[in-house]
C-alpha cells in the first residue's frame, strides 16, 4: 500500500457525522455520564450511544429531572454536568432546571435537538425557539448552523460553563447538523476575545481590605456559593482563624466553613439563626465572599448593615454593588484573592486586633444561646425532631444531603452542621420544588459509593416522583426522607401568619408513599414515633437500592427563626409573630 493511499485513508477516517463529532467532543472533555431523554431529531446521537458504552447515558423519566440531575452531579464534583434532550417539548421541559443552575451558579451543558435548519421559523413539528426562550436564564447559548462549527462550539460551551462565574450553557443542534459530515478537529483552546474573567484581585484593594479588618471591633465574614465554586474553603478557614473573624453563611454557602468551628455562626437571612442575623445587624466591617446579596439574605435593604464598611469579593463584577453598595469592591477568583490576603496579612496587626474582638465574641456566644421554641405535642412527631434524628444517623458517614424546597429545607439548613463543602445540595435563587430528588440522583451517580440522602416535603417530592423508576432501573440507592405533613407547608405557614389563617389550596393529598415505593420496585418505610427515627434510617442504609422513609409529622409546626419580608435582619421572630 502506497504512502498516498495511507494518507488518503487517514483523511477519510476523519470525515464523520455531527453525531459522531458530538460523541468525540464529549470524550475530549472527559465526560463519562450524561442524563437525557431521546426524541426524533437526536436519534443519530442515540445510535452512537447504542454502539459505544464508554459514555454512560441515564434515561430519566422527565427532561426537567435530567437538568437537575446534571446540576446535582456538577455540585458535588465541581465538573460540568451534561444533559441531552430533543427539540420542542423536550427542550422546553429543561427551562426550569436551566434557570435553577443559572441563579445558583453551577456549570452544566445542555444539548438540545432542533428541527432541520431549513425548517426553523416555519412552525415545524416539535419546533421551539429554545435559544430565545433560554437567553434570559443561561450564561450563554449557541445555535449550531454548520456541522463544521460543532467541535469549536462544544469546546467553547464547556469552557464558558466552567470558568468565571459558572453557569448553564445551551447548545441547540438541528437534525441536519447531526447527520451532516465534516472533518473532526477538536480545538486545543478557545478564542473568545469578549470573554475574559478576572481571576486576580487588585493588590491595593486587598491590602486596603485587610486594614479595615485589623481596625474592626465587630467584623463578620459572609460566605456564599462562590467559595464552593472556587474551591476556596481551606483558604477561608485559614483567613477567619488568622484574623479571628466570625463567619456566617448564606443558604448557598452552607459547608463553606466548618460548622463545628467556634467562629461559625451558621446561616443568616430570612430563616437564618438568631446569632447570625444579629451579628450582621451589628457588625462594623463586613467581608462578603461570593454572595450576590439576594433579598432573602439582606432583609430590608435600607437597614442592612447600617453601620458597616462593606468589602465585597466576587468573580462576577455585575454582582458587586448590584443590590448593596460597597466600600471596597474586589473582582477576582475567591481562591486567588484569599491566597493573596493570607500572603499579605501583617501578623502583628492581626494579633493587636484580637483584643478588640473579645467583647464581640462574648456577645456572639450569648446570641448563640437564643433558640426558637418548638410546638411539641405529646405522641406526635415534629419536623425538627425528625431532621435532627436524620443527621444523628449520618454521624461518621461522609454523606451528601440534598433537599427540596420549603419548610424542611430551612430546618435542614439551620439544624445541621456541615464541615465540608459539596455535602449540602439545595435550590437557592430559584427555589425549585422537585429539585432535590433528581439532584440526589445525579450526586449518587457521581459518587456511587457515598451515602446520598434527599430530605423532602410530601409536596415537593411529587414534582419529580417519577424518577423513582430511574433509580430502580439503574440501581441508584438514594434514600428519600419525606417530611410528610399533608400540606404545602411553607404556603400554610404564610397563610397562617400573614393571611388570617385562610388556608387556601395548601392541603395536599398524596399517595401511600410506602406502597408507591414498592410499586416502583423500591423499598418503603413509615415512621410515626421519635424512637423509630434512627432505627428506620439504619434499616434504609442497609438496603442496597432506593428507599423512601415516610415520616408522618404534625402539620402545625412553623419554621423559626423568621424575618418577615420587608423587615430588617434584627427583627427576628422565634415563635410568636408578635415579636421575639
Amino acid at each position: 500500500m502506497t504512502e498516498k493511499t495511507l494518507s488518503s485513508q487517514k483523511a477519510e477516517t476523519r470525515i464523520i457525522t455531527g453525531a459522531q463529532i458530538f460523541m468525540e467532543a464529549l470524550r475530549k472533555e472527559g465526560v463519562k455520564e450524561i442524563f437525557g431523554y431521546p426524541g426524533g431529531v437526536i436519534l443519530s446521537i442515540y445510535e452512537q450511544l447504542y454502539h459505544h458504552n464508554d459514555i454512560k447515558h441515564f434515561l430519566v423519566r422527565h427532561e426537567q429531572a435530567a437538568i437537575h440531575a446534571a446540576e446535582g452531579y456538577a455540585r458535588v464534583t465541581g465538573k460540568p454536568g451534561v444533559a441531552l434532550v430533543t427539540s420542542g417539548p423536550g427542550a422546553c421541559n429543561t427551562v426550569t432546571g436551566i434557570a435553577n443552575a443559572y441563579y445558583d451558579g453551577y456549570p452544566i451543558v445542555v444539548f438540545t435537538g432542533q428541527v432541520d435548519s431549513k425548517l426553523i421559523g416555519n412552525d415545524a413539528f416539535q419546533e421551539a425557539d429554545i435559544i430565545g426562550i433560554t437567553s434570559p436564564c443561561c450564561k450563554h447559548n449557541f445555535l449550531v448552523k454548520n456541522v463544521k462549527d460543532l467541535p469549536r462550539i462544544i469546546k467553547e460551551a464547556f469552557h464558558i460553563a466552567s470558568t468565571g462565574k459558572p453557569g448553564p450553557v445551551v447548545v441547540d443542534m438541528p437534525r441536519d447538523v447531526l447527520v451532516g459530515k465534516a472533518e473532526f478537529n477538536y480545538p486545543e483552546k478557545v478564542n473568545l476575545p469578549g470573554y475574559n474573567p478576572t481571576y486576580a484581585g487588585h493588590p491595593l484593594q486587598i491590602h486596603k481590605a485587610l486594614k479595615y479588618l485589623y481596625k474592626a471591633k465587630t467584623p463578620v465574614i459572609i460566605t456564599g456559593g462562590g467559595i464552593i465554586a472556587s474551591n476556596a474553603s481551606e483558604e477561608l478557614t485559614k483567613l477567619a482563624g488568622s484574623l479571628r473573624v466570625p463567619v456566617v453563611n448564606t443558604l448557598m454557602g452552607t459547608g463553606t466553613f466548618p460548622g463545628k468551628d467556634e467562629l461559625s455562626l451558621g446561616m443568616m437571612g430570612m430563616h437564618g439563626n438568631y446569632c447570625a442575623n444579629m451579628a450582621i445587624a451589628h457588625c462594623d466591617v463586613l467581608l462578603a465572599l461570593g454572595t450576590r446579596f439576594s433579598d432573602r439574605v439582606t432583609g430590608k435593604l435600607e437597614k442592612f448593615c447600617p453601620d458597616a464598611k462593606i468589602i465585597h469579593v466576587d468573580i462576577d463584577p455585575c454582582s458587586i454593588s448590584k443590590n448593596v453598595p460597597v466600600d471596597i469592591p474586589i473582582v477576582g477568583d475567591l481562591k486567588n484573592v484569599l491566597i493573596d490576603m493570607l500572603n499579605d496579612i501583617d501578623l502583628n496587626e492581626a494579633e493587636k486586633s484580637f483584643e478588640k474582638r473579645e467583647v464581640w465574641l462574648n456577645q456572639l456566644k450569648k446570641w448563640k444561646e437564643v433558640k426558637p421554641k418548638w410546638n411539641i405535642q405529646d405522641g406526635k412527631l415534629i419536623p425538627p425532631t425528625v431532621i435532627e434524628g436524620i443527621f444523628e444517623s449520618l454521624k461518621g458517614k461522609d454523606a451528601i444531603v440534598t433537599t427540596e424546597v420549603g419548610q424542611h429545607q430551612m430546618w435542614a439548613a439551620n439544624l445541621c452542621k456541615f464541615n465540608e463543602p459539596r455535602r449540602f445540595v439545595t435550590s437557592g435563587g430559584l427555589g425549585t420544588m422537585g429539585f432535590g430528588f433528581p439532584a440526589a440522583m445525579g450526586a449518587q451517580i457521581a459518587f456511587p459509593e457515598r451515602l446520598v440522602i434527599d430530605i423532602s416535603g410530601d409536596g415537593s417530592f411529587q414534582m419529580n416522583i417519577q424518577e423513582l423508576a430511574t433509580c430502580v432501573n439503574y440501581k441508584v440507592p438514594v434514600k428519600i426522607c419525606i417530611i410528610n405533613n399533608g400540606h404545602l407547608g411553607m404556603i400554610r405557614q404564610l397563610q397562617e401568619v400573614l393571611f388570617d389563617k385562610n388556608y387556601s389550596q395548601c392541603l395536599i393529598t398524596g399517595p401511600d408513599f410506602v406502597k408507591l415505593a414498592e410499586a416502583y420496585g423500591a423499598a418503603g418505610i413509615r415512621v410515626t414515633k421519635e424512637e423509630d427515627i434512627i432505627p428506620a434510617m439504619q434499616k434504609a442504609f442497609d438496603i442496597d437500592g432506593p428507599v423512601i422513609i415516610d415520616f408522618i409529622v404534625q402539620p402545625e409546626e412553623l419554621v423559626y427563626p423568621w424575618v418577615l419580608s420587608g423587615d430588617p435582619l434584627n427583627k427576628i421572630l422565634l415563635n410568636n409573630p408578635g415579636g421575639v
